[in-house]
């Protein structure tokens, strides 16, 4: 009996068999739990100042831009020297942000221009260190442990996505904004210890200069490479058409009939589900065919948002969005593996930069057309219209590429 609920149970060899994944693994997720803390609150000291949703909302843009511009380039940069030494240093600049954000508060800031500094900053040195953290996995975990290791690096994130920004209302509410953004300097430390334990990565003997010809070569390699365009188009397809996020106010205002709590809970819910899935997720590291568990994780992912535009109360609206949570996770899982065993390592930095580009870029355009779809008709008409087009891009693509369907994990191909 035992033996069987091990195999359903969550897979933690990856913290077992490696101790600088290890280290990694429980760095990120306390570091994790700080910088959603510190987004909440960057937030709510924005609208304090200035009592406007837009300025609010500029948050997001500003944040990706460097993104989205800074995220191919820090790619090539981390297949061109010791991506340890490039993760180190980008996190220590997202430690300083978060001093300089706590010294403003202290301060009494008033200025918001302060505030949006702060928060390009920390994007570009996330977009730095991101890539180079991504693509030093491989390098720690044999491949057969891959799949269970983004998994787990799966939780740590809804983790930290579900918690911290609790823990930020909190901590703001007890002893105000300083408070927060102290916490959350404290809690990364915690992520700059873990990287520096790690054994240093120089790059290979092939590795190229990082430029511009480093990134057009990355993305050459994409475009060469079908199974790992798909990973990106498919995961496109969820985040473009059905990412609900914009449309939870007014769910929770409007449609369900409820306040900032009833906001909260549907907020809350796709993490709930991803933590719940991640619970029972030992099976996914024996799963073969790869392809074949993202197109069907991503269908149950449309067809579960596009219920929650059917669904007649806020319950059953936040069981399907867990479900949506806990499909998107398992989708996410098996795209990264496919990520870390198909790339070669010399090109592993650019295709996470490429990565970092579709997973902060997909979920924002997504915002927009769902947002802009519930104002101009209703929200539950955008939410099922968004299902559903996110179920026929994921069939439409696979009609095209149906080899993505025969991925096969013992046989990795890009």
């Amino acid at each position: 009996m035992a033996r069987r609920w091990r195999r359903v149970l969550t897979d933690v060899r990856p913290l077992q068999v490696s101790p600088p994944y290890r280290r990694l693994f429980l760095g990120n997720t306390v570091g994790q739990l700080g910088q959603q803390m510190t987004v909440v609150t960057i937030a709510v000291q924005v609208f304090t100042l200035t009592d406007s949703s837009f300025a609010v909302g500029l948050i997001g843009v500003l944040g990706l831009v460097p993104l989205v511009g800074f995220g191919l380039y820090a790619g090539a940069i981390a297949d061109a020297m010791d991506r340890r030494l490039l993760a180190l240093v980008a996190s220590a600049g997202s430690w300083l942000v978060s001093l300089v954000l706590a010294a403003q508060a202290f301060l009494g800031n008033t200025n918001v221009l302060v505030i949006y500094t702060c928060v390009v900053v920390q994007a570009a040195c996330y977009a730095a260190t991101s890539p180079a953290r991504g693509a030093m996995i491989a390098r720690l975990l044999p491949a057969e442990l891959l799949p269970a290791a983004s998994a787990l690096n799966s939780a740590s994130f809804n983790l930290g996505f579900t918690v911290g920004p609790m823990l930020g209302a909190l901590l703001i509410s007890v002893g105000g904004f300083e408070v927060a953004y102290t916490a959350d300097a404290i809690l990364f430390t915690a992520t700059l210890y873990a990287i520096y334990r790690v054994p240093a990565m120089p790059p290979g003997r092939d590795s190229p200069r990082a430029g511009f010809r480093s990134v057009l070569d990355g993305l050459g390699f994409l475009r060469r490479s079908p199974n790992l365009r798909m990973t990106f188009v498919l995961d496109l397809c969820a985040m473009v058409f059905a990412h609900p996020r914009a449309l939870f106010p007014a769910l929770g205002y409007k449609v369900f009939g409820g306040g900032a709590a009833t906001v909260g809970i549907l907020q809350a819910a796709p993490a709930v589900g991803a933590l719940m899935a991640f619970v029972v997720s030992g099976w996914i590291s024996r799963v073969r065919w790869h392809g074949v568990a993202i197109v069907l994780s991503i269908l149950v992912y449309g067809a579960a948002i596009g219920s929650v535009g059917l669904a007649g109360s806020l319950w059953l609206g936040v069981v399907f969005l867990c479900i949506a949570g806990a499909a998107d996770s398992v989708s996410s899982a098996f795209r990264n593996t496919v990520l870390q065993v198909a790339a070669p390592d010399e090109l592993r930095g650019r295709l996470q930069g490429v990565f970092i580009v579709v997973v902060a870029g997909g979920p924002r355009a997504g915002d927009f057309l769902l947002g802009s779809v519930g104002e101009a008709t209703y929200e539950r008409l955008a939410l099922v219209l968004g299902g559903l087009a996110c179920i026929v891009g994921v069939l439409v693509a696979v009609a095209i590429q149906r080899s993505f369907l025969r991925y096969d994990a013992l046989r990795p191909t890009p």
